[in-house]
């Protein structure tokens, strides 16, 4: 019999094969045979922890991925009134940044000002005035879409529930670890690691074979969590009433074929969630797209309610404090802030006007974001700096390894993109394929 997926994750979750954003490749089905092994060029490009112009001349594995992406988003509209040829998007760039300098020059309200003042039409306006219309992710394991975190929580649980009846016991430890609240999972699969251990370690003990259904242990640490009562039964569990009272009875005749109690408690033992990775969600824009800094909720940590009363209150409590604020004070009042994202939106403009935009957890450094844009470029091997608003160049080495949160470049961040050293006088920037992302909203 061929090992079933949920046997294929198990081991390579026990070789810990670990799966990375664009190592996975296309999505594919987990009993289909493995493709061919990455060449060492790819592996070494995988490994690296930090920024080092790669010499390559196509996209990376993780630019690829998310320009795959863009591109699929892109042909799924209508994209009639919207000339993509690369010099119909040169001339429109030009003529907005010439629109752009003429309103600056005038006085008048530039483009990005003009969506400001939309915003405050009305709350609706406000809400598909999102610099991004959410975060995405993709999950190989299970398939090649990009979908929002909660909507591969549904797909996930409904292909392990598909899994249920041919691989009981192994499906069951993934429903536990993947379908319930993690410190609700981590208590049951402490408590069902027990009752399987002192079976193995007694197995004489007539009072470890037998489980009261009413038991308030049983109740509050393993009946609450999904995948519970089926990992029980494939171990052996089968249901019968005792005194008037529903029980649990182990025998080793109830046991799942091609199972053992050993392999079912390292199975339990083992299981962790099936990987979700954070996309890039790649755009590419025209200067009238970029909006201003508005971010959809899934940005946050805490809800937009809790946002608005907490932004309420501190504006209250300045205004009666009245005081001049020290430098802890705003650290600590810059910590709050940036304390309520998960993720951050960088943008990279480039001296053509163009922007790059891409998403990235917090946590990520900051030598990712590099990454990011040197596989992006059409000279790859480039010598290149990221400079922010307020000038400050991001080319010292540790900068590299430190995280967004760390540099406060949260929750958005718009740099400018510029050439370095024998690359300056380069003037093509971001790769033609990448080009031809620019879509009209």
């Amino acid at each position: 019999m061929a090992p079933s997926k949920i046997k294929n994750f198990l081991l390579r979750k026990k070789a810990e094969a670990k799966l990375k954003l664009g190592v996975a490749g296309p999505g594919r089905k987990l009993n289909s045979d493995a493709p061919p092994p990455p060449s060492s060029k790819a592996s070494s490009s995988k490994q690296k922890d930090a920024y080092v112009p790669p010499k390559r001349n196509e996209l990376s594995a993780e630019a690829k991925a998310a320009a795959n992406a863009a591109l699929a988003r892109f042909e799924g509209k209508d994209k009639k009134e919207f000339n993509t040829s690369l010099a119909a998007i040169r001339a429109q760039v030009r003529k907005e940044l010439e629109a752009e300098k003429k309103a600056k020059e005038g006085g008048g309200p530039t483009g990005a000002e003009q969506e400001g003042s939309a915003e405050d039409g009305t709350a609706q306006e406000a809400r598909k005035d999102y610099a991004v219309q959410g975060v995405f992710f993709r999950c190989p394991m299970i398939g090649d879409e990009i979908l929002p975190y909660k909507e591969w929580k549904g797909r996930i649980k409904e292909f392990l529930y598909e899994q249920l009846a041919a691989d009981r016991g192994l499906t069951a430890c993934l429903i536990i670890y993947n379908c319930n609240p993690k410190d609700r999972a981590e208590v049951c699969i402490e408590t069902l690691s027990k009752c399987i251990e002192n079976i193995i370690n007694n197995p004489t003990e007539e009072k470890y074979k037998k489980i009261r259904m009413t038991n308030r242990m049983f109740c509050d640490k393993i009946k609450v969590c999904e995948g519970s009562l089926d990992f029980l039964h494939a171990a052996g569990f089968a249901e019968i009433e005792l005194d008037g009272e529903p029980h649990l009875i182990w025998s080793e005749d109830n046991i799942d074929p091609e199972c053992s109690l050993e392999v079912l408690l390292e199975a339990l033992k083992a299981a962790e969630p099936i990987p979700v990775e954070l996309d890039r969600n790649l755009q590419v824009l025209l200067p009238s797209q970029v909006k201003r800094s508005n971010l959809p909720p899934d940005f946050f940590r805490i809800s937009p309610e809790e946002i608005k009363c907490e932004q309420q209150l501190r504006t209250e409590a300045l205004e009666q404090a009245q005081i001049l604020k020290t430098k802890a004070m705003r650290e600590k009042e810059e910590l709050r802030t940036i304390n309520r994202y998960k993720f951050s939106l960088i943008r990279v403009r480039f001296p053509n006007g163009v922007y790059l935009q891409g998403t990235f957890n917090v946590y990520e450094k900051f030598g990712q974001v590099c990454e990011f844009v040197q596989s992006c470029l059409m000279h790859e091997s480039a010598d290149f700096a990221l400079v922010s608003p307020g000038g400050l160049k991001y080319d010292d080495p540790d900068d590299l390894d430190r995280s967004l949160y760390d540099l406060r470049l949260v929750p958005t961040v718009v740099f400018n993109f510029c050439y370095e050293n024998e690359s300056k006088s380069l003037t093509d920037f971001l790769k033609e394929e990448l080009m031809l992302l620019i879509q009209s909203f």
